[in-house]
């Protein structure tokens, strides 16, 4: 009894907070898809037009490319910087010299904003200052690095410039994983003739399945609200290649003064993320009730 009556104040506290948190975000996502379906502009006007908002939306040919971009954005990002984060943790897990030097550096980029960095990475890969310029100058002419002003490959520099400032973190959820496996598993395989390749591949990485999925969806999310990088190293150009749907919203919301089409987009954008993360959320059921 006296235990319950102790815990009681804390289990008040995180009760109140999720039941207000959990009732805001409903409120918001419901205001969101009533403003949706009116022909709001800067100011709401609840004059109900059914889904026009919607069919103006998918007749928007920058609608597409942004979701487009997500999609080519999202997959290049979180597979690169997991794979290049994993390879780092196993760096530094070898018990290195100067390792905290080492784990200071790579999560560095990390302590950035992603608008610092946006303008950064612009910087090195400006084709007048940057990369290009520099190597030129070093006498190699025919030296090219213009992915900022190629609407092919400016998509691409997103990646880039995301995949430097987040492999630091994926660097230290999967080195602290590596940190609690136990060394006779190691000691195992090492008897057993095993590769050590192989054994990450068939072995670590299976134990490390939380861990991955944990980064994964930080990653996923970082992928969904971007748009300070896009608006500090591309702006979305050039054209509209490298728009992702964040900066579309915000643009429609604020340039464009349209805020039904806005909302219009943010339930799409919410309906996609439902779409992607449901059957992952399915099979973890699956696999629990199992």
């Amino acid at each position: 009894m006296f235990s319950f009556r102790a815990k009681l104040p804390a289990l008040l506290t995180i009760t109140l907070t999720t039941v207000v948190t959990i009732a805001i975000l409903l409120v918001a996502i419901t205001w969101t898809g009533v403003i949706s379906a009116t022909n709001t502009q800067l100011i709401p006007r609840y004059e109900f037009v059914g889904m026009t908002q919607y069919v103006r939306l998918f007749a928007t040919e920058r609608f597409h490319v942004a979701f487009a971009n997500l999609f080519l954005y999202g997959a290049c990002f979180i597979s690169i910087a997991l794979i290049f984060g994993f390879l780092l943790a196993i760096m530094v897990d070898q018990r290195i010299r100067l390792e905290s030097l080492f784990r200071t550096i790579f999560l560095y980029p990390l302590s950035m904003s992603f608008i610092v960095t946006g303008l950064a990475w612009q910087w090195f890969m400006n084709p007048t200052l940057g990369l290009q310029h520099f190597v030129r100058g070093l006498g190699f002419p025919d030296f090219t690095f213009d992915w900022l002003i190629n609407p092919d490959k400016a998509i691409y520099a997103l990646v880039i410039a995301a995949v430097w400032q987040s492999s630091g973190l994926v660097m230290a959820i999967l080195l602290a994983g590596l940190r609690g496996i136990d060394r006779d598993i190691w000691k195992a395989t090492a008897i057993d003739g095993i590769p050590a390749w192989r054994t990450y591949v068939s072995i670590v990485l299976p134990m490390l399945r939380p861990m991955v999925m944990t980064c994964v969806v930080l990653l996923a999310m970082a992928v969904v609200k971007a748009y300070d990088l896009v608006v500090a190293l591309t702006r979305g150009g050039p054209g509209n290649s490298s728009d992702l749907p964040a900066k579309f919203i915000i643009d429609l919301t604020f340039e464009r003064a349209n805020i039904g089409m806005s909302s219009a987009a943010a339930v799409m954008l919410l309906v996609t993320t439902i779409a992607v993360v449901a059957p992952y959320i399915a099979y973890s059921f699956h696999k629990l009730r199992r």
